[in-house]
């Protein structure tokens, strides 16, 4: 309904990006109780940084109209590294024009600032930003205890 291509690799590159986004999500809400001494701490932590991310996604603002001051955190920002692993996907070798008599991919490029050929490294963050996430869970589920005695 939203202009996917009909391919098996654009079919597979969604399943991708949205299967990693939701297990880093769910690593790093496990991760922010793991981080804290109570759930009610953990999900205002959890709460600050995913209106951050939403801010920083590109989705709202893209990058390229952002700031220059603001557009590194957009590079530390995990929404936005699946946000643009969608777009280029889906979108990113697309050669239909628009109105405007651009093509979709010139769009994406001008636009959005998101390049097709990247999409290896975008795959290689989504998945450094879900091992992160487990990995500092699994560290702080060991060593740190706010049990009191």
């Amino acid at each position: 309904m939203i202009g996917f291509g009909w391919t098996i690799s654009k079919f597979f590159w969604y399943l991708y990006f949205m299967y990693l986004t939701l297990l880093y999500f769910t690593f790093y809400g496990m991760m922010a109780v793991a981080v804290s001494p109570n759930h009610q701490i953990a999900s205002v932590i959890s709460a600050a940084f995913y209106g951050i991310w939403n801010v920083f996604s590109g989705f709202v603002i893209p990058r390229s109209r952002m700031p220059v001051w603001w557009r590194w955190y957009s590079w530390i920002c995990p929404v936005f590294w699946t946000l643009y692993g969608l777009v280029a996907s889906q979108f990113g070798d697309m050669k239909d024009r628009l109105e405007t008599g651009e093509t979709v991919d010139q769009f994406v490029t001008t636009y959005l600032d998101f390049k097709h050929d990247f999409l290896g490294v975008v795959a290689a963050v989504i998945l450094g930003f879900t091992v992160l996430f487990a990995i500092t869970f699994a560290i702080s589920i060991k060593l740190f205890n706010f049990q009191r005695r």
